[in-house]
């Protein structure tokens, strides 16, 4: 499902209350915004915020760009996969940031599924160009041509993405705004079907 700006945003704390122990897990790639959305959503919603690349570091008191290149690739996944089982098992309901290769792992997404609502913040590539370029600690994106390889894991990832229980558009608009719109879809995500009773 798609948020619209226009939606108006249910109250927070029956939002809360609907979520019960289920995480909010941010997914999308480098860029996106989700780090800086999940802060802002887990205030609003009295919830902790977790980012998961932090976490990964924490656990291997290393940086990720040091991972990447001391221990690979492969090695950083599995310990990305592991760690987000973790966070998701024993400290939800939060509010988590995961890294934009995260969600391809099959295993992790079954457990997001399993423990959480997945929201894709979908951003064009311009956009996410626009701001990987303020960072040099991107490892994937250290190419001759960044640019390029942005665009193939984009295109090699969105469908995957698509997966994603909601779908945010992620602009150049204000955080405040794309976090509104957030609240508001998961409100609509949450809501009983009509004619369902609680038990």
């Amino acid at each position: 499902m798609t948020a619209a700006a226009t939606i108006a945003a249910p109250d927070t704390t029956d939002l809360r209350a609907i979520l019960g122990q289920r995480a909010i897990v941010l997914v999308g790639m480098m860029g996106s915004g989700k780090s800086s959305v999940g802060r802002r959503l887990a205030t609003r919603l009295g919830l902790p915020f977790v980012d998961a690349d932090t976490e990964i570091e924490m656990a291997a008191h290393m940086t990720i760009p040091e991972i990447f290149a001391q221990r690979g690739e492969a090695e950083f996944r599995e310990g990305e996969r592991r760690v987000i089982s973790r966070v998701l098992t024993t400290r939800a309901p939060l509010v988590l940031a995961t890294g934009g290769g995260a969600f391809m792992n099959a295993e992790t997404r079954a457990r997001v599924k399993e423990l959480g609502i997945s929201v894709w913040l979908k951003a064009e590539p311009d956009v996410l160009m626009r701001r990987v370029r303020k960072r040099s600690n991107r490892p994937l994106l250290q190419t001759t041509d960044p640019e390029a390889t942005l665009r193939r894991m984009l295109a090699e990832r969105e469908p995957v993405y698509a997966l994603a229980d909601i779908t945010i558009q992620s602009s150049d608009e204000p955080h405040e705004l794309v976090v509104g719109e957030t609240i508001a879809a998961l409100g609509d995500y949450l809501a009983p079907a009509p004619g369902a009773t609680t038990p």
